[in-house]
């Protein structure tokens, strides 16, 4: 095989493939990426299993042939070749790399012994790049890091119709958001658990590309989902189980609540929370005359703040864990930020907090994202 292509294109196609790849892996053939050349052009793909990464990019094609290389050796190589084409050419099982004066030679790995790279053919739909990766960043976020339970590792993709909803939850916090679908006359109602890392990727790489085609397919008992925009495609193999029915828990309305400077308060929770021991909570005290924290980190350091809030309803006090609350009041992307206070059955247990973006002190936010947050039970 022999072919030569521009580095910075050859460099960004390597990070691409490698950068879903396992940090470490019982079979080392999975660490490759494989190297395909062809009329078409030059495919590069990388595969453990469990997720898939494709792309293909413009090259001079002298011989066609496949190779596959270790991936990070050869990301960290591309990434700092000088600026001159990318000459490759193999001999029996070794790889030459020549840029400029630098000169690689390179083992190859035994192709004949790599998985085949999944495709995904069935329903489909397309959703608009940005608001996908920014969905994404909000709500995945409240996905569990914990993979004792791998079915809140996940986001639930949820297709209705014209509009698509993402759903995650680690117990504690459930975040939720929704964005157009465009999935043709007759789109099939359609639910995918995406394990959140693979998910969060995909929003970093596909973020500006206009518009994303997502695919689902089922398969020898494999459910897969790819996402693919500007010659560049990720599949993932679909989380098993049954996501919890957290929707019920978001409440209909909810009379009692508070408006704050979403800014204003980040700083503040940051600036309170730092004589707090780790997975300690901050006492919030809504009233008329706006909003206190309180941090009782030993005793020999405290903390308090006060800060403007627009309060309806009833004085309430409730105690957040301040990471959980930064999490969703970064993901809320408006100026403001409004607290609704729910009650439940039991008097000595608050209810869930609901987190909405607000426009103005009087105006609610245009988009749909919702984050609801348990506080903890008050110290007595």
């Amino acid at each position: 095989m022999r072919f030569s292509v521009n580095r910075d294109v050859f460099s960004e196609a390597v990070s691409f493939a490698v950068k879903l790849l396992p940090q470490r892996t019982t079979l080392p053939i999975l660490s490759g990426v494989l190297i395909e050349s062809t009329a078409d052009g030059l495919t590069l793909s990388s595969f453990d299993y469990e997720v898939s990464a494709q792309t293909t990019i413009a090259a001079d094609i002298a011989e066609e042939g496949s190779i596959l290389v270790s991936g990070r050796l050869l990301a960290d190589i591309a990434s700092r070749l000088p600026n001159a084409p990318v000459e490759f050419s193999t001999d029996d099982n070794r790889i030459s790399v020549t840029c400029g004066s630098a000169h690689f030679t390179l083992l190859s790995m035994p192709v004949e012994e790599y998985p085949t790279i999944p495709q995904v053919t069935g329903e489909h739909g397309l959703v608009p790049a940005e608001e996908f990766a920014t969905a994404i960043a909000q709500v995945a976020v409240a996905a569990s890091r914990d993979d004792v339970t791998p079915v809140i590792t996940g986001v639930q993709l949820e297709v209705t119709g014209t509009k698509i909803s993402l759903v995650a939850t680690d117990r504690y916090r459930v975040a939720v958001r929704e964005i157009e679908w465009d999935g043709g006359a007759d789109a099939p109602s359609l639910t995918a658990l995406v394990p959140a890392r693979t998910l969060q990727e995909v929003g970093k790489t596909f973020g500006h590309s206009g518009t994303i085609t997502v695919s689902f397919t089922s398969k020898d008992d494999r459910e897969i989902i790819a996402f693919s925009a500007d010659n560049k495609t990720v599949t993932s193999l679909l989380i098993k189980g049954s996501f919890p029915p957290v929707r019920r828990l978001f409440p209909e309305q909810v009379d009692n609540h508070a408006v704050i400077n979403t800014a204003e308060l980040i700083e503040s929770v940051r600036r309170v929370s730092l004589v707090l021991e780790r997975e300690a909570a901050l006492r919030f005290s809504f009233s008329i005359d706006g909003l206190t924290m309180e941090a009782i980190g030993s005793e020999h350091a405290q903390a308090s703040e006060s800060i403007d809030a627009l309060l309806t309803g009833e004085d309430i006090v409730l105690s957040l864990k301040p990471s959980f609350l930064i999490d969703g009041l970064n993901a809320v992307r408006s100026e403001f930020v409004r607290f609704s206070f729910t009650k439940s059955e039991n008097t000595n247990k608050p209810g869930p907090m609901l987190i909405t973006s607000q426009s103005s002190k009087d105006q609610p936010g245009a988009d749909s994202f919702k984050y609801l947050l348990q506080p903890n039970l008050l110290l007595r």
